[in-house]
């Protein structure tokens, strides 16, 4: 994987200019579905003002949105297969690409062929469907394919299985009783949605492809026989285990703080829980069942007051807090990303509110704020490429080295070329 491994690289060389805490790559997100695929003039007035590094887009399979929600395609692998819609994403991916930010697809949404007509939120009756969209999809985005009137798709390589699988808004059922006793369902479901999702993205060949697994959120009550049954994030990942998830590039969660008098490294009041205060329980668990993957917040806020008086905090608290939650993943080696949800409030009442501009239009402090962040991320990447590049570091040159050594048959075909590597 060319472009992953670059990157593993230029980190690896960097650790030696910089602090032994603190993440070196960490990446600055944007999370709005809503924006992205609504009008495109806006969207990318938006990320050009605010100038995120990846912006995360549900890609639905099947849902209101679903490229695939009216019909089962004949050749699911195809992504000119004619049951595919792809127009809104492919506008999404245009525009974003034109403002210099990457692309994260999080696969979502059983399309009602494919799950007997139930609700998307219910997972497919054959997880191969679900490969053979995710492989379509990322053949579509490889930044090679080429559309029928002659416009060449932009690449994305950053993907999500799913989202939030162990509340029942995300997968349902959570739990089912079998044998007299109580199993986690959701996480049976979710191990075979991740290992299609993974599959599927991987089986194009295609280097620098990150598939991230989990996308779980903060809480879950473990309480099978309640109303609203979820599962606790840890116990989640452990279940997902057991039921055959076989690997991932990054893991995803949602580390949300779930009550707007805690700030981000507040302790959560739950030991269930698993929020920024307590991130490094999730990150311990993670090394100890896959080994030391990297760390995707792919949503976290806090809404605001006004207009959410109950669960919303001040305006200028909602900047403070977030400039205190990017100072915890970046002190964290392992946290690659960091999400903020949303870019602008949701208009209707009962909708989310932690935008950066109002619903009426108004800009809010953290607007700013995450301007300064995002622009200081791009800032201190470009140094790095530029020092790496100057000074053609001899630890780069030894991992590279070491990397394709003669003597193990490894070919050298696979390294990206260019003026940085000359003389290697």
């Amino acid at each position: 994987m060319r472009r992953a491994t670059l990157v593993a690289l230029l980190v690896a060389a960097a650790v030696a200019a910089t602090p032994a805490s603190g993440s070196t790559w960490l990446q600055l997100g944007l999370v709005d579905t809503q924006e992205a695929l609504g009008d495109q003039p806006r969207f990318g007035r938006t990320l050009g003002n605010l100038r995120p590094q990846v912006v995360r887009i549900i890609l639905g399979w099947g849902g209101p949105f679903g490229a695939a929600k009216t019909r089962r395609p004949e050749v699911g692998t195809d992504a000119a297969d004619p049951a595919y819609d792809w127009a809104r994403y492919d506008e999404a991916v245009l525009t974003a690409t034109s403002r210099g930010v990457r692309v994260l697809f999080t696969i979502y949404g059983s399309p009602a062929w494919a799950n007997l007509y139930q609700p998307a939120n219910v997972p497919p009756q054959n997880f191969t469907r679900l490969k053979e969209f995710a492989y379509a999809a990322a053949v579509r985005y490889s930044g090679s394919y080429r559309r029928a009137d002659g416009v060449v798709l932009p690449r994305v390589s950053m993907w999500t299985a799913w989202n939030e699988p162990n509340i029942p808004l995300g997968l349902k059922p959570q739990w089912r009783r079998l044998g007299g006793r109580w199993v986690v369902h959701s996480a049976w479901a979710y191990a075979r949605i991740c290992n299609a999702v993974y599959d599927g993205v991987h089986m194009t060949l295609l280097r620098g492809e990150e598939v991230a697994c989990g996308v779980t959120t903060a809480r879950g009550n473990n309480a099978p026989g309640t109303r609203r049954p979820s599962v606790a994030p840890i116990g989640f990942l452990r279940a997902a285990k057991a039921y055959g998830m076989r690997d991932f590039d990054a893991y995803a969660h949602h580390p949300y703080a779930g009550d707007p008098r805690l700030a981000p490294a507040a302790q959560p009041e739950s030991r269930r829980a698993i929020t920024l205060g307590n991130i490094q329980r999730l990150i311990n668990e993670v090394t100890k069942l896959y080994g030391p993957k990297p760390i995707w917040i792919t949503e976290y806020g806090y809404e605001t007051s006004p207009p959410d008086r109950v669960f919303g905090v001040s305006w200028e608290k909602q900047a403070r807090y977030l400039r205190e939650a990017y100072g915890i993943a970046r002190r964290n080696p392992r946290i690659e990303l960091l999400a903020w949800f949303l870019a602008r409030d949701e208009a209707r009442a009962r909708g989310w509110q932690s935008g950066f501009v109002s619903a009426a239009g108004r800009r809010k402090p953290a607007f700013y704020e995450f301007q300064s962040l995002a622009g200081a991320a791009r800032k201190r990447q470009l140094r790095l490429v530029r020092t790496v590049r100057r000074e053609r570091s001899p630890l780069l040159r030894d991992l590279l080295r070491n990397a394709v050594d003669v003597g193990n048959g490894t070919p050298r075909s696979w390294l990206p070329v260019g003026p940085m590597l000359a003389g290697v």
